[in-house]
């Protein structure tokens, strides 16, 4: 069991990125994101002995940590916070590195805004999964996930504009 237990904080470790991305795509509030962090790896110490590696584990790992922000989402009926942005952030542009984390503080902002699905379907184009990985990561056909990426990423660009965010 300590071996298993090891070999399973080393690959945690290794893509706890992906965990922190879920987290901070489904909730807003720093706090909420940390609870969904902790939810996620329970989940995924709960499931690990099911893992057989017929994938990598990362890609388990996704659909594992998207499976449990889904449900953690619905499960606590959480409303997203719709306060405009410009209450919430200081916004001074002194360098490029804070123009990169002021135009990553708009993009989690407008995607807060999606359904639980869409915001899968962004979080996976951001982590450059391809359209058939995608649609296994969902359970969905490929020509599905392609046309529902499409039509997410319209939305989020909708909703960018329609806040007058800069990009």
């Amino acid at each position: 069991m300590k071996e298993a237990e090891n070999i399973f904080l080393s690959l945690i470790n290794q893509h706890k990125a992906i965990i922190h991305k879920v987290s901070k795509m489904y909730m807003d509030d720093a706090e909420q994101q940390r609870d969904l962090f902790q939810e996620i790896v329970m989940q995924l110490w709960k499931a690990y002995p099911t893992f057989k590696g017929n994938s990598k584990f990362s890609t388990w790992m996704y659909r594992v940590a998207l499976n449990t922000a889904l449900v953690y989402f619905k499960k606590d009926n959480r409303k997203v916070d719709k306060t405009p942005l410009d209450e919430n952030i200081d916004v001074i542009d002194v360098n490029e590195n804070e123009s990169k984390e002021e135009k990553l503080a708009y993009l989690y902002k407008a995607v807060q805004e999606l359904n639980a699905v869409e915001k899968a379907l962004i979080f996976l184009f951001l982590e450059n999964q391809s359209h058939k990985e995608i649609a296994e990561n969902l359970g969905i056909s490929e020509v599905n996930a392609r046309v529902k990426l499409n039509r997410t990423k319209e939305k989020l660009q909708f909703i960018i504009k329609k806040n007058g965010y800069e990009f």
